[in-house]
């Protein structure tokens, strides 16, 4: 057993390193150093390496203080300044360098603030563009919805006409008075008088034309009755016989004031008199689209079509 605990554990042997090169390099190890040193020193950096290598030598002087050996330092000593102290009496002051902006394009000093400057105004410009666009659209849609209004209150406003023309027909008729298509014009309510002119209006274009056609007939040559013998030239040419037309020889535009200063009025107030015509005089309800059978028009909402929302 001594003998056993005497020999050598080769589970934990520690063996030597590898026996290392010959301590002086041979002559092909050095024509291949030298030539690896010279490829190293003939490769042109690339720009980014080469501002890699000026940051790293830059941030290294900034980060080293100044030696005391130093000119500027020796004359900063003479005024009291110290290594570590900061440059002025005020506690808060100054102990780095200032930071060095290193400018790397080709322009010149100032035209950064002027691209600045001329981005901003463009900047500036395409918002005012951008508000003018938003406003002239506002305005548009003002403008369109005015229109519609307005639009929607002709119609309102013919409706109320018609309504309060039936209306009073009616009322007419019951009291057995003269309609009033049989009335001068002037004797019809201004609230509805338009409408009975343009009725009478279009009525008389159309006797016009046909009485126009009839006066050309009437003066082209004709025969006349063998018995009526006064003028034999007349009675050839058929100028003897009366003219048929007579309204293109009166005074078609009656001025009527009264007329012309309610069409003057805006729409909304014509139709807002219509309709308080129709409840007063009627008690009829434009937007109910009923005839209430009291004055208090129970059950109504308003005057207004708003009010009926």
């Amino acid at each position: 057993m001594a003998q056993s605990d005497e020999e050598d554990d080769y589970m934990n042997m520690v063996f030597e390193d590898a026996p290392k090169g010959p301590k002086h390099e041979t002559s092909l190890q050095r024509a291949a150093r030298k030539r690896k040193e010279g490829e190293a020193r003939a490769r042109q950096k690339t720009k980014a390496e080469r501002e890699a290598d000026e940051e790293a030598a830059r941030e290294a002087s900034l980060a080293t203080a100044l030696p005391e050996s130093n000119k500027g330092f020796k004359m900063m000593a003479k005024f009291g300044f110290k290594q570590g102290d900061t440059l002025g009496q005020s506690n808060d002051a100054r102990k780095e360098p200032i930071r060095v902006n290193v400018k790397d394009d080709r322009g010149g000093i100032g035209l950064e603030s002027e691209k600045k400057r001329k981005f901003r105004e463009q900047w500036e410009e395409a918002e005012r563009l951008a508000k003018r666009s938003k406003e002239e659209e506002g305005d548009y849609l003002e403008i369109r919805r005015q229109e519609q209004k307005e639009k929607k209150a002709e119609r309102d406003l013919d409706s109320a006409q018609r309504t309060a023309e039936r209306l009073s027909e009616k009322e007419a008729e019951e009291k057995d008075s003269l309609e009033s298509g049989e009335k001068p014009l002037k004797n019809i309510n201004v609230l509805w008088r338009s409408r009975a002119r343009r009725r009478v209006e279009i009525k008389r274009d159309k006797q016009q034309r046909r009485e126009l056609n009839d006066s050309i007939a009437s003066r082209l040559p004709t025969l006349a009755d063998a018995d009526d013998g006064d003028d034999d030239s007349k009675v050839a040419q058929g100028r003897d016989l009366a003219p048929f037309y007579t309204t293109l020889e009166n005074d078609l535009d009656d001025e009527d004031p009264e007329l012309a200063e309610f069409e003057a009025l805006p729409v909304a107030e014509r139709l807002l008199k219509l309709l308080t015509f129709l409840r007063d005089a009627h008690q009829y309800c434009l937007y109910c689209g009923y005839q209430y059978p009291d004055a208090e028009m129970e059950g109504c909402p308003g005057l207004t079509e708003e009010d009926h929302d």
